[in-house]
């Protein structure tokens, strides 16, 4: 059985992928805070919803998808019931392993998630990390998990706060993006709903070719720069304001701040 412990958004998004993967609702239990949640889990997706204690100690696999300020005290609720026979795996950013091996009994295998708002579409990037006491067959349990909801990628998990900025923060860096595209049409005279579809349509396009074409990003680019035209002279004020710059260190500053948060 896999409980859900916790099953807000990203929870439930995760819950209902694995539904339609083929689980059956009996095989799956969740909790919720509030009591008007867990009933509209229950109406929804005909699960049975329990407390944090029970799913633990009915599940031999365990999704921790709490906010990370709330996992000390979910870990101490549920330590009397988790066995070394149980898989945890925790989504909850920031959150080393070692902080939940520490508060679970010796030898429960944790495996580190770290996923990102497309989840809810099926579009995830979901990058998984063993902790000290997980191996194969518990990384296998997990992608079994996290495929149904989109691309599952290992790293080591000193990588973590790397993905978590690059990946887990990435979608808010295309719709950044597209925002400012948008006003660029407008500016250029076109109606707001126009300049939104052909963005967001373009924005699709590109990412299906980078997705199943294997070319590099810089080939794709250079295939619609042609010499002295308008995309080059666009790519020219991108270089000229420090875009690219600014990109690679707005990355390395929501790493930086992962790991501020992660350290308390």
């Amino acid at each position: 059985m896999i409980a859900i412990l916790g099953a807000g958004k990203m929870g439930e998004a995760l819950l209902s992928g694995v539904l339609r993967a083929g689980r059956r609702p009996s095989e799956l239990v969740a909790t919720a805070r509030r009591e008007e949640r867990a009933a509209l889990l229950r109406e929804r997706y005909g699960i049975e919803t329990v407390s944090n204690a029970d799913a633990a100690a009915k599940a031999g696999t365990l999704i921790l998808a709490v906010k990370p300020q709330d996992m000390g005290a979910l870990l101490d609720e549920i330590r009397p019931h988790v066995g070394a026979d149980r898989l945890v795996v925790s989504m909850a950013a920031g959150i080393p392993t070692a902080f939940i091996e520490e508060r679970l009994p010796a030898g429960v295998p944790v495996v580190r998630v770290m996923s990102n708002t497309p989840v809810h579409v099926d579009e995830a990037m979901s990058v998984i990390s063993a902790g000290s006491h997980a191996g194969e067959e518990h990384l296998r349990l997990a992608e079994e998990l996290l495929s149904p909801v989109g691309k599952v990628l290992r790293i080591p998990e000193s990588l973590q706060d790397g993905a978590t900025a690059l990946s887990g923060s990435g979608p808010a860096y295309f719709y950044y993006l597209v925002e400012a595209m948008v006003d660029a049409g407008i500016l250029l005279g076109m109606p707001r709903a126009a300049a939104l579809e052909m963005v967001i349509q373009s924005a699709v396009g590109a990412a299906v070719m980078l997705r199943d074409s294997g070319e590099h990003p810089v080939l794709l680019r250079e295939a619609v720069t042609s010499p002295g035209g308008t995309t080059i002279s666009a790519i020219r004020e991108l270089e000229r304001h420090g875009v690219r710059a600014a990109v690679l260190e707005a990355i390395e500053a929501a790493r930086n701040r992962g790991r501020e948060l992660a350290g308390g």
